[in-house]
């Protein structure tokens, strides 16, 4: 009779964490989940988000990505959605520290391909149907060819894209670079088999693709790469499963220098010049 009633007990346990393993399945609340992807296959493409070329008299190569962070995430229901004015799912934290708003690099999240970068309940996105997402990339860290005094060595570049970022000392490897401040948009870092570069861009050479120019514009230097869902995403407030959202960035040449050896290669001890580092495009794709 005792076998029989301990027996009872452990069934009578199970039972119950089952029931409530179920009930947490159950009441788990969906969430929209955003993943970024990188693709050196897709279209390369301008500000207007038309294919273009490698400018005469430069050079570029498809990176190898390791990273990236965004500091801005908006759901637009249409083509003449104001940027701002749909869905903002995502700003990151800001800073004045360095005497003016910038973004604070040292809270930035930071994620690999496929890793998730947001995951928010869905019941904090408002319900409708969407056409557009914008992403305002801020950050990119990826390896590249370089040709340095005529040996190839594999680099790894830190790229800072976003409208202005706060720097203290950030780190490629074990090479460090001292900034603490601000650096406005297109300022870059390089780690060579430990050799330090780094540089800057100019003011408004970073290619930010935005099909909607002549109906949604966006400011200078914001960085907001916007693309189009092929089917809208609808949101209808009675999903009972996550909504997963990958974006696809065109990594297709994307970056980009000056050449002074024309030879295809990048030699940054020639005095071989960054001069873009944009995304150059946005496909988004979901499930439900």
């Amino acid at each position: 009779m005792k076998f029989k009633s301990i027996i009872l007990v452990v069934l009578l346990a199970i039972a119950f964490f089952s029931c409530d393993d179920n009930d947490d399945v159950k009441n788990a609340e969906p969430h929209l989940v955003m993943r970024f992807k990188f693709d050196a296959t897709q279209p390369r493409l301008n500000n207007l988000g038309q294919p273009v070329a490698v400018a005469e008299g430069n050079a570029a190569q498809s990176p190898s990505f390791n990273a990236i962070s965004s500091h801005y995430m908006e759901l637009a229901p249409n083509a003449n959605t104001a940027l701002g004015m749909g869905t903002i799912l995502y700003h990151a934290p800001e800073t004045m520290a360095g005497g003016a708003k910038a973004i604070d690099f040292s809270q930035s999240k930071i994620v690999g391909e496929n890793e998730i970068f947001l995951s928010i309940p869905l019941s904090q996105v408002a319900t409708g149907s969407y056409e557009w997402i914008r992403t305002s990339l801020s950050y990119q860290n990826y390896d590249i060819n370089i040709l340095h005094q005529g040996t190839d060595y594999t680099g790894t570049l830190a790229s800072f894209v976003g409208f202005k970022t706060y720097l203290t000392t950030h780190h490629i490897g074990n090479s460090s670079f001292p900034v603490n401040g601000n650096r406005e948009q297109g300022y870059w870092a390089l780690s060579v088999n430990g050799m330090p570069f780094s540089g800057q861009t100019e003011a408004g050479a970073t290619t930010v693709p935005n099909p909607l120019y002549a109906t949604s514009p966006i400011p200078p230097k914001s960085c907001v790469v916007t693309g189009k869902f092929a089917t809208p995403l609808v949101i209808t407030g009675n999903e009972t499963r996550d909504v997963e959202v990958t974006l696809s960035l065109s990594v297709n040449n994307s970056f980009e220098w000056k050449e002074v050896h024309v030879d295809g290669k990048y030699e940054p001890s020639a005095g071989e010049n960054v001069v873009d580092m944009g995304l150059r495009g946005l496909l988004p794709t979901y499930q439900k």
